[in-house]
């Protein structure tokens, strides 16, 4: 069954450190990664090399939602986060792989994303919607820095 790839690429005004965390902190996610319109629940994240999490997406506007979940291949700390996802409605069939990479550069950390195995029946311009989406509000949650 054919699938879907996505690479996106940022340049975000934050260190590393702050980015990584992010993407491993259940409430942190829950307030980024869903895209417009979507609230986000997680169920269970433990951010640990072959680690579980699981969480799930509703639409705000009809109520609908999906839920998904996967397993922490590798966790680099500050440099790369490699996972799979699994989405449990058995139409959106197989395993997607997503690797994201950060490297310190000067004024923030380039963000790269490479997102494979997408199901056929997701359109891959509606993953790269949701991705901008999601990382407008990673850079509205690390970019300021507000004094303890």
């Amino acid at each position: 069954m054919p699938t879907g790839t996505v690479r996106l690429h940022r340049v975000l005004k934050a260190r590393p450190e702050k980015i990584y965390r992010a993407f491993l902190d259940a409430d942190a996610m829950a307030k980024w990664l869903p895209p417009y319109g979507f609230t986000c629940k997680v169920h269970h994240l433990e951010a640990i090399t072959n680690g579980t999490f699981k969480m799930s997406f509703q639409n705000f506007s009809s109520g609908a939602s999906h839920a998904f979940g996967g397993v922490y291949l590798e966790l680099v700390a500050n440099e790369r986060i490699r996972y799979t996802d699994r989405f449990d409605d058995p139409s959106l069939p197989g395993e997607i792989k997503v690797c994201v990479e950060l490297r310190a550069v000067l004024g923030g950390t380039e963000l790269s994303i490479l997102q494979e195995g997408i199901p056929e029946v997701i359109p891959v311009e509606m993953c790269y919607l949701g991705w901008q989406e999601s990382l407008a509000q990673l850079a509205q949650l690390v970019e300021p820095e507000i004094p303890g």
